[in-house]
């Protein structure tokens, strides 16, 4: 799948960085470091602009790294870029850690993936097939 892409930063576009990536890593695209304080949020331009085809998103997620070792993560993770909008990506970055964090130009702070999607008709009715499951939610099936 092609996508059109304007990069305004002064980074490569983002890339696969194995033959089985699900995600490509974006990058920080700043004019000055940024500090983090613990439990502050911020959002974090990218300098990339995209046209999806309609059918796709693309899904914003942490970098598994970031999140382990700083406590880095993506607050609305994963977020969603509609294949209708032309802004700039932008990463909302959350800092769960108890220590100030600094967000470097160029640093890869998040991933992005690429995926199609489908669109529902509800179709409203009175009553529901069962399941074995029915109703169970938030933990019914156990934890072992």
């Amino acid at each position: 799948m092609k996508i059109k892409i304007i990069n305004k930063s002064r980074h490569d576009l983002p890339n696969y960085e194995t033959i089985a990536s699900a995600g490509m890593d974006l990058r920080a695209s700043l004019t000055e470091s940024r500090i983090l304080k613990p439990l502050e949020r911020t959002i974090v331009g990218t300098g990339l602009f995209i046209e999806l085809p309609i059918g796709t998103e693309a899904q914003v997620r942490p970098r598994s790294g970031l999140a382990a070792k700083k406590g880095i993560t993506v607050l609305n993770a994963p977020g969603t870029i509609d294949a209708d909008y032309r802004g700039e990506i932008g990463v909302i970055l959350v800092n769960l850690s108890n220590e100030d964090f600094t967000i470097n130009n160029g640093e890869r702070i998040a991933q992005l993936v690429i995926a199609k999607h489908e669109r529902a008709e509800w179709e409203e009715t009175e009553e529901l097939s069962s399941t074995d499951r029915g109703e169970g939610g938030f933990g019914s099936t156990g934890t072992k």
